[in-house]
């Protein structure tokens, strides 16, 4: 449930909204008409070119609609004082879009501070936001965005889009600049952070598999931003409206589906653990009883630190020597079967890790139950279309 803390999201419908650049006979944007449910991540997705990027501008007014009503809570965005209202409306773009000449506290406390906060509260609601994030505030708080990597980067421009707690967030391609598993990473925390906030989350992307990972909803755009189709992840994967669609989900249609069930919808294993400090000829009988080969230890907070094998554990200073292993292949509870899936094919140990809140562990997730969810889902097959 989302916390009571937080502003909810809420309605954003679009009612026949265009838009038109002086000497282009081609409008960018040709009478859009859609409903964007409160609460919901809802992804437009089309080549480039489309006019996904103008339709959420003009959400915000960056980009003046030239025709058309925008309403946000049932409140035409036109009446209203265009900065109040981006004051109002949380925008994250590429790399963070943070202001290199202001420390991470500052950039997260720009809204807040434009609004006439006073310090106490804008200090406690920066640090507040960076735990939110996943940034422990006494190490980021006081950092440059140079001194800090992309992924962090982009975590501290998620925190400043919420500052002023809007009840609606733009994102437009924000992980599109980082490491393919940064930006997994970085999708699993928005999944999570939604699933606490319940913002109203327009999210634009050219990458089919991040639609489907994040979006409750996705609109499917060809030129003008035309609707081709308007549905959840799991109809416009297993009946695509036309061939466009089609082609656009591509090829392997049926393994995308694992994208539609989330590590958390599954039952997960137990690995054998063994807290720092612990007994390791304990670890390793239990081992030997549940017939594995090695054992997790975790730290104080119950946060993995690395794997430790049968024939590490029979030094007794196993689990208190024990460097932690940076490359752990883990993957969260808002991760996807498809990202277990391409850890698990990484891992040496034929198992991934599964990590929750504060990156605790949780549980252990096999190839096993990936293999019978696979069983369990429909082949894609494009509909027929009758004109």
């Amino acid at each position: 449930m989302p916390d009571e803390k937080f502003t909810h999201g809420v309605d954003i419908e679009l009612v026949d909204v265009s838009k038109r650049y002086p000497g282009q006979q081609e409008a960018a944007v040709d009478n859009v008409s859609m409903r964007i449910p409160a609460g919901e991540i809802v992804v437009l997705v089309g080549p480039s070119g489309c006019g996904k990027t103008t339709t959420m501008k003009m959400i915000n007014r960056l980009i003046e609609p030239t025709s058309g009503q925008i309403l946000l809570d049932g409140d035409n965005v036109i009446e209203r004082d265009a900065d109040d209202l981006r004051r109002h409306i949380g925008y994250v773009i590429q790399a963070g879009g943070l202001f290199p000449h202001m420390t991470v506290a500052a950039n997260v406390g720009l809204v807040p501070g434009l609004l006439k906060w006073d310090k106490k509260r804008t200090t406690e609601r920066v640090d507040e936001l960076l735990d939110l994030v996943g940034l422990d505030p006494a190490d980021f708080r006081n950092r440059y965005p140079r001194e800090i990597s992309g992924g962090q980067q982009q975590r501290v421009g998620v925190a400043r889009a919420l500052a002023a707690d809007p009840p609606v967030l733009l994102m437009d391609e924000p992980f599109g600049a980082v490491d393919p598993i940064t930006r997994s990473r970085l999708q699993d925390e928005l999944i999570r952070l939604q699933d606490e906030l319940g913002k109203t989350i327009v999210f634009v992307t050219h990458d089919f598999d991040e639609a489907v990972k994040l979006g409750d909803r996705i609109a499917v755009l060809a030129t003008g931003s035309r609707i081709v189709q308007y549905d959840t992840p799991a109809e416009i994967l297993t009946n695509p409206a036309d061939q466009y669609v089609a082609d656009f989900v591509g090829a392997g249609a049926a393994l995308k589906q694992l994208t539609l069930t989330r590590v958390r919808d599954v039952e997960l294993d137990e690995a054998v653990t063994v807290s720092l400090g612990g007994d390791a000829a304990d670890a390793a009988r239990r081992a030997q009883q549940a017939g594995r080969q090695h054992v997790i230890l975790l730290d104080q907070r119950s946060r993995p630190i690395r794997w430790l094998s049968l024939r590490d554990l029979q030094q007794s200073s196993a689990t208190s020597n024990a460097q932690r292993d940076e490359d752990l292949e883990a993957v969260s509870t808002a991760s996807t079967l498809n990202d277990a899936l391409d850890t698990m094919l990484t891992s040496s140990h034929g198992v991934v890790l599964v990590r929750g809140r504060d990156n605790a562990y949780v549980g252990a997730i096999r190839l096993d139950t990936i293999m019978a969810a696979m069983q369990d889902m429909q082949p894609t097959t494009p509909a027929e279309t009758s004109q």
